[in-house]
């Protein structure tokens, strides 16, 4: 099963929603007026959130990312470690 990591760069969101309007189910806005990806982990080391999905999940998953207007949402492909978006 191909797997994919959503990578979010939470400090530079600032509150349109658009990942939440597209997705719901993988994001949220927490009390800072900020997108949380939900089931997400802080990544110590990078400073991001991150999240591994499967390919079931990859399409929505792109369109969020891509209705981003200042494009903190990155997925990659772990297999090859290209960056989709």
């Amino acid at each position: 099963m191909k797997e994919y990591k959503i990578i979010y760069e939470r400090e530079g969101c600032i509150g349109v929603t658009a990942c939440v309007a597209v997705n719901p189910e993988a994001w949220d806005m927490d009390e800072f007026n900020k997108a949380k990806l939900l089931n997400g982990n802080f990544n110590e080391e990078t400073g991001k959130f991150e999240r591994i999905i499967e390919e079931k999940d990859l399409q929505i998953n792109m369109e969020a990312a891509q209705v981003c207007p200042v494009n903190v949402i990155h997925i990659i492909d772990i297999e090859t470690g290209k960056e989709l978006v």
